[in-house]
């Protein structure tokens, strides 16, 4: 094996809880990453048991069964079937929901076929003992022949119990390899003979299971692999018959099993339990989606209400910090790239984190109490209509954080059509790095006031908003629905889990991990791009940065400008002159019939790396333009700045909305192109997609500019 230290792998069903225990074994010691050559997102982290030995824990993909139907399946059957992968683990751990074992035994069993070494986890304890369910722990192990543990990740019970067991595991498991069991030929003899004789009595089940995984028959050698594939290809072996054969004598022996394992309380029998009553009226078809807006207008208020005193005190601290710099900072270059590029830069975008804080925080509840899996079932057939199923619904909030890991998500769609249409709609959805552009555009055009005594007006623009992205999306899929063909038909499979309180810590660790993602993967482009910028709206062509230094020191004697208002001239003068001047005067024609003037421009070309940098751009360009006024912040700023042409403010109702308009509906960052291309494995759709796009962005701008103009 190719690890240096003991490597545990957690696997099970979708809302297992899984993801919670392994947040409990790693805690803050996670890292994210990709399987390799794939974008599947996997997370690995160290553990240390109780006698002190350090393990790593890779939390693989939720599956229902090792015959993959999806992205994410395909990845666990993958790496569980070739010894030789680099997240091939030493052990697995198992997990169960206790109170829906027997679905969740059909992946275990296949598991155990396997031959790796298996830990039974029965993971929501304490729900179990709410309810009245009781579990023979011993009886389960005696006839599975592995160790069986009962806990709940939520609050710690019986982990020590799982900890012992990982440190039995661990020191009696040496790493041998496993292809030896099938290293000698009278084996390999065997088994295609085995193989053949099935094709003609269809009575041996072993057969049956190696023919039909002998693709991924764990421990085989590629040749060996091939054999079997063309004794299947010969044969005319057919795949599903087989796989239903299969499951239906995997349910027949461990039905048994589970239902001689499970008792419940006299008591407790025949009683609807508390998520079943809630619901009645959750789930409930005319109910549901009212309430679910509801939540929705909670969270776009709570966004804006919450997080204005934050925002201040960071706005705030990075202005003061400007200020300071430049007072006991020698002037010059460095001064100013340091105050008008990285700071203005930076401080732009941190300011922000408050309302992405909250925005997760929210989302995250619902998530832990089970609500959002409920959300999914209850809108699978409204978004069937539009060419999606309950499963594009995940992906679509998801891409409210960003597009990118929500793109890969959609690997959970088996269905090609399906997946292809909410890839190419998903970027429609506004992400959180478009926050930063809603937040200053909305505090500046639309007033601060109270709707109803209790509505933030600027938290339902800030949700109407979004609301027109998905609307954007729900139509634009609407149409690929009627444009693409195909005869494949989609189903949802989704267990719905008990609704419970949040494990606060599994909170805490998605907020500190999306806000941290959104810091550290912005801030890199921010600086670079902070640092370019101030470069290009600094300098120009050395005639053209004269002619301008002199008209403006002529506009200001004319004048009798003082020396405030004289600097403050010639810095407006420069910028223009600059090279980052004329790239905005360039595009200007282009974006004039939006209401757009060539600062907004050159924000607009910026921003195409990633979106949050155009509130970077604004706050560099205009730290650059102006040196009058330091201790401002960036919407003061942005409300003194008029056009040239007429002195009327750049920014007003109609401007600031056409603005809004475009960032909504346009294809905003390269990144979220890549992946599609790397998702479709062609240019076709991202090329497409950007067109369109970038043209419903130009119309839907055009239209509000002249309607509000």
């Amino acid at each position: 094996m190719s690890q240096t230290i003991f490597t545990f792998a957690l696997v099970g069903n979708p809302n297992s809880g899984k993801s919670t225990l392994f947040n409990h074994l790693t805690g803050l010691r996670q890292h994210v990453g990709n399987f390799p050559g794939v974008t599947v997102e996997k997370k690995k982290g160290p553990a240390e048991l109780s006698d002190g030995q350090k393990v790593y824990i890779i939390d693989l993909p939720g599956t229902y069964s090792l015959h993959p139907t999806s992205g994410d399946e395909r990845i666990v059957t993958g790496i569980l079937s070739n010894p030789g992968d680099p997240n091939y683990p030493d052990a697995i751990i198992y997990v169960a929901d206790l109170n829906n074992l027997e679905k969740h035994l059909l992946l275990f069993t296949q598991i155990l076929d396997l031959q790796i070494p298996v830990i039974l986890v029965l993971n929501m304890l304490d729900l179990a003992m709410e309810s009245g369910l009781e579990v023979d722990t011993n009886y389960l192990s005696a006839q599975f022949g592995v160790p069986v543990v009962a806990v709940s990740s939520r609050n710690g019970m019986q982990i020590e119990t799982l900890d012992a067991e990982m440190i039995i595991l661990s020191a009696a498991q040496t790493r041998i390899d496993r292809k030896a069991f099938f290293k000698a030929e009278d084996k390999i003899s065997a088994i295609v003979h085995e193989v053949q004789s099935s094709l003609e009595v269809e009575q041996h089940y072993l057969a049956k299971i190696y023919l039909h995984h002998g693709a991924w028959l764990p421990f085989l050698s590629m040749q060996e692999k091939e054999k079997i594939a063309q004794i299947v290809k010969d044969s005319g072996f057919k795949d599903l018959p087989a796989q239903i054969e299969e499951t239906l004598d995997r349910f027949d022996r461990f039905e048994p099993i589970a239902r001689k394992a499970l008792k419940v309380k006299a008591r407790s029998a025949g009683k609807k339990s508390f998520s079943q009553k809630v619901d009645q009226v959750v789930t409930n078809p005319i109910i549901g989606p009212f309430l679910f807006f509801a939540l929705m207008v909670l969270v776009f208020q709570a966004i804006f209400d919450w997080s204005s005193y934050p925002m201040d005190w960071i706005e705030q601290f990075f202005t003061h910090l400007s200020e300071l710099i430049r007072t006991y900072l020698p002037a010059g270059w460095f001064n100013d790239l340091l105050t008008d590029g990285l700071i203005a830069g930076l401080g732009g975008i941190l300011v922000f984190v408050p309302q992405i804080a909250i925005l997760f925080l929210l989302i995250s509840i619902l998530e832990e109490s089970g609500y959002m899996a409920r959300a999914v079932f209850l809108f699978d057939r409204p978004m069937k209509s539009v060419g999606m199923n309950g499963r594009s619904l995940v992906a679509l909030i998801s891409g409210g954080a960003c597009a990118i890991p929500a793109i890969m998500a959609t690997r959970t769609i088996t269905n090609w059509k399906e997946r292809l249409i909410t890839i190419l709609v998903l970027p429609f959805i506004s992400c959180s790095a478009r926050i930063p552009v809603y937040t200053v555009l909305i505090a500046l055009v639309i007033p601060s006031k109270r709707i109803l005594g209790f509505l933030n007006l600027q938290g339902l623009v800030f949700m109407g908003l979004y609301l027109l992205g998905i609307v954007a999306a729900l139509l634009s899929a609407w149409v690929l629905k009627t444009l693409l063909k195909t005869k494949e038909r989609s189903y949802l499979m989704i267990e719905l889990p008990a609704y419970q309180m949040p494990v606060w810590r599994n909170v805490g660790l998605n907020i500190w991990s999306k806000v941290w993602a959104f810091v550290a993967g912005a801030g890199k482009i921010i600086i670079l791009f902070s640092i370019v910028l101030w470069f290009l709206a600094s300098y120009g062509p050395s005639e053209a940065m004269q002619t301008a230094t002199e008209t403006a020191q002529k506009e200001a004697s004319t004048a009798n400008l003082d020396a405030s208002a004289s600097a403050d001239l010639l810095a407006s003068y420069k910028i223009e002159a600059s090279y980052a001047g004329q790239m905005g005067h360039f595009i200007e024609p282009a974006i004039r019939p939006l209401g757009f003037d060539w600062k907004i421009g050159i924000a607009l070309i910026t921003s195409f790396a990633a979106r949050e940098i155009f509130i970077a751009s604004i706050a560099t360009i205009y730290s650059v333009g102006s040196h009058a006024d330091n201790d401002i912040t960036l919407r003061q700023r942005m409300a003194l700045e008029t056009r040239a042409d007429n002195g009327q403010p750049v920014f007003t109702v109609a401007s600031g909305m056409s603005l809004l308009i475009f960032y909504v509906l346009a294809m905003q960052c390269m990144s979220t192109l890549a992946v599609v291309k790397r998702e479709t494995r062609t240019w076709k759709w991202p090329i497409l997609q950007f067109l369109f796009m970038t043209g419903l962005a130009y119309l839907g701008s055009w239209v509000t500019w002249g309607l509000l103009g």
